[in-house]
């Protein structure tokens, strides 16, 4: 692994935890699944740092027992629909919500 994917990694990281707080969220059934999914969340931005086309700072990425849901802002529909087939190639992805809105 180099240098620029581990900082992607540890980035994104961080910015999971500072979001998501280290609490069990309410509708989870077990810590394993709150860490399953943090660890999704984590792997999904990572990649949106990794990727030229994503813009991993406009672009939220949350995750409920294996389905993600991706918020935000995209500067056109190409950056949309990539940043929906990273999330689908993240494993343990179950099934993505896409709510990118296009800037005008």
């Amino acid at each position: 692994m180099n240098i620029r994917t581990t900082l992607a990694i540890v980035t994104a990281a961080i910015l999971t935890l500072t979001a998501t707080g280290c609490a069990v969220q309410r509708g989870q059934e077990t810590v394993g699944a709150y860490v399953d999914d943090s660890a999704i969340t984590t792997r999904v931005k990572a990649r949106f740092i990794e990727d030229k086309q994503v813009d991993a700072a406009a672009i939220s990425v949350e995750t409920l027992n294996g389905t993600v849901m991706l918020s935000g802002f995209a500067k056109n529909a190409n950056e949309r629909s990539t940043a929906e087939s990273i999330a689908r190639g993240v494993k343990g992805v179950t099934n993505v919500r896409n709510q990118i809105t296009i800037r005008p």
